[in-house]
């Protein structure tokens, strides 16, 4: 089989979608762009999924929606990494993981054409009145005043605007920062200064399985549900302040790609999973800090259907970073501080990881890995852009 290149890319947005289910629901964001006059020519889908998957049927919807596109199982990104001179980097992604958005992540990047990307997940929708990818666009061209959230515990609950009523906190959060003191004022941000837009979600709350159970749910989602009107404004979080970054509802720009690899969770000697877009966001919010950039978050909402799954599952998965996920952030904080780039503040964290002593927490050694895997990250990168990809004949 001949090795698969990227196909040619006709916009600027790169989309992608890891999916091993609920790969419809690409019709409903396609039907928004549509419904909402957004130049669906911008946008050039990317679906990750698994060789068990039915990747004819995923391709067949494509050209169905007559949108750009390419869908890649494991054996496609194998020839793809094949292709573009990476088969070496190939483990830095992880298999029937959803660290799989890093495949996404390689994509984009081998494609110079793309500004943008925008991580979206499959078990959400778009709310009908809102320009789904337009808001995410106006939000990664924003300037002006917004909110700044802070708190004495130097971590921002993104659901803080009404966690009196619901009292949640979201899969990621820190333990040891509950019960924190929050403090809001208003920040002029410059044009240009965004760098990720992360739109939060209605319905099934992003939660850790402790939090779920907690909640008195025994399938995977929670009792207590979000609305529109737990999200009233748009916020970022002050320097120094770290924030929890979910991956279903994400568009950013190209320039952050060194700094937001997706660690490599699930398929790892220490069974650690769940956490690689919450580590992924604190290398980003540690990066933007140091240079002077932002996150943007609150709209556009998505819906999150999170089917119905064993809490205990979950919990399983997750149990083997928990106590990691308490001090990560500490360790990311001391990084950085003199880099003048993305990929120079990354490389600095991965170092910290690589050369830290982290003994003395359960599954400490697992830390020292992931820096390992984020210096082959950084190295696939280098790779892959001296050797762009180009399109099929």
């Amino acid at each position: 089989m001949e090795a698969r290149r990227s196909a040619a890319a006709s916009g600027d947005i790169c989309v992608i979608i890891p999916t091993i289910r609920e790969y419809e629901c690409l019709r409903e964001y396609v039907a928004n762009a549509r419904e909402h006059g957004f130049d669906i020519s911008r946008l050039h889908f990317v679906l990750v999924t698994e060789d068990f998957c039915d990747v004819d049927a995923m391709r067949d919807m494509l050209t169905d929606l007559d949108v750009s596109g390419e869908v890649f199982d494991g054996t496609h990104r194998e020839e793809w990494y094949e292709a573009n001179g990476v088969a070496e980097y190939s483990h830095v992604v992880p298999a029937a993981s959803h660290a799989e958005t890093s495949f996404g992540l390689l994509y984009m990047w081998a494609n110079e054409s793309f500004e943008y990307g925008l991580f979206i997940d499959d078990d959400t929708l778009p709310h009908e009145d809102v320009n789904y990818f337009g808001r995410h666009m106006a939000n990664l061209a924003f300037g002006g005043e917004v909110e700044r959230v802070r708190s004495n515990e130097d971590w921002v609950n993104v659901l803080y605007q009404n966690a009196d009523d619901h009292g949640l906190y979201p899969r990621g959060y820190p333990y040891s920062a509950m019960d924190e003191t929050v403090e809001t004022d208003a920040v002029e941000v410059d044009a240009g200064e965004i760098v990720a837009s992360q739109g939060l979600w209605t319905n099934v709350p992003d939660l850790d399985a402790v939090r779920i159970l907690m909640d008195g749910d025994l399938e995977g989602q929670a009792q207590t549900r979000t609305t529109v009107d737990d999200f009233e404004r748009d916020f970022v979080a002050a320097r120094g302040n770290y924030l929890t970054v979910c991956s279903m509802n994400l568009a950013f720009r190209r320039e952050v790609i060194p700094a937001f690899y997706q660690l490599p969770m699930d398929d790892n000697e220490w069974d650690v999973g769940r956490f690689d877009d919450i580590w992924s966001g604190l290398f980003l919010k540690r990066a933007c800090d140091v240079l002077d950039r932002r996150i943007y978050n609150g709209d556009p909402l998505c819906e999150h259907n999170k089917a119905p799954r064993s809490t205990f599952d979950d919990l399983a998965n997750e149990v083997a970073g928990l106590e990691l996920n308490e001090h990560v952030w500490e360790v990311v904080d001391e990084a950085g501080e003199d880099a003048d780039s993305f990929e120079a503040a990354f490389a600095e964290m991965a170092d910290a990881l690589v050369e830290g002593d982290f003994s003395e927490w359960n599954n400490g050694a697992f830390l020292n890995h992931c820096g390992e895997y984020m210096r082959d990250w950084l190295d696939c990168l280098d790779a892959v852009h001296r050797a762009p990809a180009v399109a099929d004949d």
